[in-house]
């Protein structure tokens, strides 16, 4: 019975996933550490890097955090990355900085035998003139999008990569395709992403008795995950997928909602009781971008997202509670 006991601890030992999560104190990574609290394996040690522990820029840092580490999985959340207005002028740095960092990682993942690697891409990625609904096989169909390309390209040759690594050394490497992500640890910055951009300047508006304004018309459908969602298909991704290929993660396209509807979810959230003004002379973006989950539901049919109005009631609770360290 001992030597029993022997064997399978030292066969625990063996198995034992060292993870490493990239980018851990970010709005996904901040998702994962919240859903692992509560599905933690004794198999499975975590370790959630934010930009404190390296500079993952730095070759040196870089190698030196897996070899302190010496993870045996990698979760590839870091990136630089910006709203729409960040990227005009400077897609030279977009496309220079993401490079490095993802050559970094894989270098490092290589070096130091990581058994897996999922890096995060990003809807950026796809052909800007395109059909829909998008899919995983259209990712390298055409042009990215002309004011953010340095970023897109970049994302895009992380698949490129993959490839590349697995056909050379057999590595394990491969990456998921979120759509526009939002919760709770958001960035609500005004000139970011829709949904944290939205809720600050109705928490602002209420508290300073001002309009609520929008830009354009709301009209422009978007499909949304909530953070937590994610990270319950990011862990699923780290455990279970074992494609090369990417993956597309976004609720079905049933679940496609306006901006105007997003942005009405919101003010009902906070109670807003003011004046709402459509900024028509503003642009709309793409009307449309949807993407087809159909691969992701070959694996998990039955997964169930939680609906929008739930997700953002409990995004905006948590930034009423947080908006004093929110990040801005």
């Amino acid at each position: 019975e001992y030597l029993e006991v022997l064997i399978t601890a030292d066969k625990l030992n063996m198995e034992k996933k060292v993870i490493l999560v990239t980018g851990g104190s970010g709005l996904v990574g901040k998702g994962i550490q919240t859903v692992i609290s509560s599905d933690k394996r004794e198999d499975e040690e975590w370790i959630f890097l934010s930009s404190k522990d390296a500079n993952l820029l730095s070759k040196e840092e870089t190698f030196a955090v897996f070899e302190k580490h010496k993870p045996t999985h990698v979760l590839h959340l870091a990136a630089m990355v910006g709203g729409l207005f960040a990227h005009m002028g400077n897609n030279c740095e977009f496309f220079r900085n993401n490079m490095m960092m993802n050559d970094n990682i894989m270098e490092a993942s290589l070096k130091y035998k990581v058994k897996k690697l999922v890096s995060c891409l990003s809807f950026s990625v796809f052909p800007d003139k395109t059909s829909f609904p998008i899919d995983e096989t259209m990712l390298h169909n055409g042009l990215p999008n002309p004011s953010m390309f340095g970023y897109g390209y970049a994302k895009r040759m992380v698949d490129v990569l993959n490839k590349a690594y697995h056909e050379d050394h057999g590595c394990m490497f491969t990456s998921v395709i979120p759509c526009s992500t939002f919760g709770p640890h958001d960035n609500f910055d005004l000139e970011g992403r829709v949904i944290p951009g939205l809720i600050r300047k109705a928490y602002e508006a209420k508290k300073d008795g001002t309009t609520f304004e929008i830009w354009g018309t709301g009209a422009a459908l978007r499909q949304f995950i909530y953070n937590l969602d994610l990270a319950k298909l990011f862990i699923w991704a780290l455990r279970e997928y074992q494609e090369i290929d990417p993956i597309i993660l976004a609720p079905d396209e049933a679940d496609e909602v306006s901006i105007k509807d997003v942005a009405m979810m919101i003010l009902e959230a906070f109670d807003f009781k003011g004046d709402v003004k459509f900024l028509t002379d503003k642009p709309d973006g793409q009307l449309k971008r949807t993407a087809s989950n159909t691969k992701l539901r070959t694996y998990l049919p039955q997964y169930q997202f939680m609906p929008t109005r739930q997700a953002i009631r409990e995004t905006v609770q948590w930034y009423v509670d947080n908006h004093h360290v929110a990040r801005k």
